[in-house]
């Protein structure tokens, strides 16, 4: 499912573009490939209620690059997904080249289970930015204490070693679904 999906209340839901490379695994297994993750995405999209979609003029998009955020302390952090607002634009970005770092191993049913906490955590993003929510109960206050606590391990990891605060020895592997 390439482009726009226009739906009767006006609602776009994009699904992106892209040539639908799929590739292999470590194990040398044939990974899931574009076509089928923008199907499960449209699919758990659906599943959620339209007032969802208020104000998500840029809708849900899936882009094919695996993500690392900034502040990642080497390649062991990717974002699964990201809620985007600017210039007078809100949508939801998912990242199939992230899924694929994290996820290579993981099938339609694992891939739509994953996918749906991922998907919900940005609509969450979404829905509180809609209505103002801000403070310790929010999301976002969520995501700061991951992202503090991944920070800490990595300095913890880092005095370990010896190598300081932008070492590269330590946590390897984990993720965030959502993660900034």
């Amino acid at each position: 499912m390439n482009g726009s999906q226009k739906h009767a209340d006006g609602i776009r839901r994009v699904f992106g573009e892209g040539t639908g490379c799929s590739g292999q695994n470590l194990f040398g297994e044939k990974m899931i490939d574009i076509e089928e993750f923008r199907r499960i995405a449209a699919e758990l999209t659906d599943e959620l209620p339209e007032e969802f979609f208020k104000e998500l003029n840029g809708g849900v998009i899936v882009s094919e690059t695996a993500v690392i955020p900034r502040y990642a302390r080497g390649n062991d952090l990717f974002a699964m997904g990201q809620y985007q607002v600017y210039a007078g634009m809100r949508q939801i970005v998912l990242y199939k080249g992230s899924f694929d770092r994290v996820y290579p191993w993981a099938d339609a049913e694992e891939t739509r289970r994953i996918l749906r906490g991922v998907l919900r955590h940005e609509f969450r993003h979404h829905l509180e930015s809609l209505g103002g929510v801000r403070g310790p109960s929010s999301l976002e206050a969520e995501d700061a204490l991951k992202k503090a606590a991944y920070l800490a391990r990595h300095q913890s990891a880092a005095d370990a070693d010896g190598e300081g605060a932008r070492g590269k020895k330590g946590c390897r592997g984990k993720t965030n679904a959502g993660e900034k």
